[in-house]
């Protein structure tokens, strides 16, 4: 999930003994060349050592491959994390519906400038549904408003913090929520901008309705259509969308500071994801997150025409207060070392970053299991935090190899 308060990173803990795995495993038996193995665990270690519970990663570099990790996957036995563990990946799983919408869109069920009221009259009815489009949603562009706060309502008041309380969280744990009741607070709330405006506002609202328009012209589920035709189409092996509040097979518990709301940090490994459904909810692993960026971007998902269309970007306020370059499902950055293509995404609990550079011969997934760290001043801002340094310093040496990009 990317969402305001909901989907910027946060908070506090105790540093937990160090435990980490390095493994390289060169492909077609070449040493690996662009990174280096010691430098990019170090880096790793800095960022547990800076308060992190466990970080876990894959790197890749034109075929070479590096895996670790570091810290703790349970604070209170000290099981430590793996590189293998699963993840939630909150709003990597944009990436996963657009492509699979744009499927559609190849095979003429969808148009990619058609309104949505065409398609789902109910749920976007009267000059909104015939002026929003299907790619305006995609990107963000669509002025329907974030539900979340409706959906979560002690968080509502933020950025006053102190007026705020997890309770929504613990309320929401279990509860079952269905799409179109989401897509109902969002589209009754007052618009973020006009169909089409620049930059446009980040919302959940957005890909719940691709969701639904799935369903329609496919007759299957949204979450079935996306497992069989971009899931297993990239060949991976342990990323589904849950069926209940666990999360099936070895994972870490999932730390919630909430900017120091909650403290101790809280564990919501345990929860039903229908609150972010085909929006944010997949669970998935650094490899496997590599594999599908690996795919897409050459093209074995979707065409290059429909890849060319995800590419163009367009300016959009984040959940974060920031302005990011977004296209359809899709994030870019640039760096001195080339343009990566992507996502982040956090859950209650969980952060996950995933880049590809746009050669694709160098990757980098992430996870971390703690998640709002930054604790507010006097005025309610969240403020700078060891952990960012440190994450800095690793995202640097994981995508350009070296501390200075």
């Amino acid at each position: 999930m990317s969402v305001a308060v909901l989907g910027a990173s946060g908070g506090t803990v105790a540093v937990a003994p160090a435990s980490g795995e390095t493994r390289v495993a060169p492909a077609d038996g070449f040493a690996p060349a662009g990174f280096d193995p010691a430098e990019l665990q170090s880096a790793m270690d800095g960022i547990h050592s800076a308060g992190m519970p466990g970080v876990y990663a894959e790197v890749r570099d034109a075929g070479q491959v590096w895996r670790g990790a570091s810290g703790v996957a349970d604070l209170e036995t000290g099981r430590p994390v793996r590189p293998d563990m699963r993840q939630r990946v909150g709003s990597i799983t944009k990436a996963f519906t657009a492509a699979a919408v744009l499927q559609q869109v190849e095979k003429g069920r969808i148009g990619l400038d058609a309104p949505i009221g065409h398609y789902l009259p109910k749920l976007v009815p009267g000059d909104r549904g015939r002026e929003i489009t299907v790619r305006m949603l995609l990107n963000h562009t669509s002025g329907l408003a974030e539900y979340l706060t409706y959906a979560f309502p002690s968080l509502a008041k933020y950025p006053s913090l102190p007026d705020m309380s997890p309770k929504s969280l613990d309320d929401n744990r279990f509860r079952r929520f269905r799409p179109t009741e989401l897509i109902r607070m969002g589209v009754a709330a007052p618009a973020t901008g006009k169909p089409g405006g620049t930059p446009g506002v980040y919302s959940n609202t957005n890909y719940l309705l691709l969701g639904e328009l799935l369903e329609q012209v496919t007759g299957t589920t949204a979450e079935q259509y996306i497992t069989q035709n971009v899931i297993k189409r990239a060949g991976l092996r342990h990323t589904e969308f849950p069926a209940g509040p666990r999360i099936k097979g070895p994972h870490p518990r999932m730390y919630e500071a909430f900017f120091g709301l909650i403290d101790p940090p809280r564990d919501y490994s345990v929860y039903d994801m229908s609150w972010v459904g085909v929006s944010a909810s997949l669970v998935s692993t650094m490899e496997d997150l590599n594999r599908f960026y690996d795919g897409l971007l050459a093209g074995k998902i979707v065409k290059r025409s429909s890849l060319a269309q995800m590419q163009r970007t367009v300016p959009v306020i984040s959940q974060t207060g920031q302005k990011i370059d977004y296209g359809l499902g899709l994030e870019v950055r640039t760096t001195d070392c080339g343009t990566f293509w992507g996502n982040e995404g956090s859950a209650w609990g969980a952060a996950t970053a995933s880049w590809t550079r746009a050669d694709g011969k160098r990757q980098m997934s992430v996870a971390m299991n703690l998640v709002r760290w930054n604790k507010p001043d006097s005025s309610g801002k969240p403020q700078p935090h060891a952990i960012d340094d440190a994450l800095s310093a690793f995202f640097r040496q994981a995508l350009c190899g070296h501390g200075d990009a």
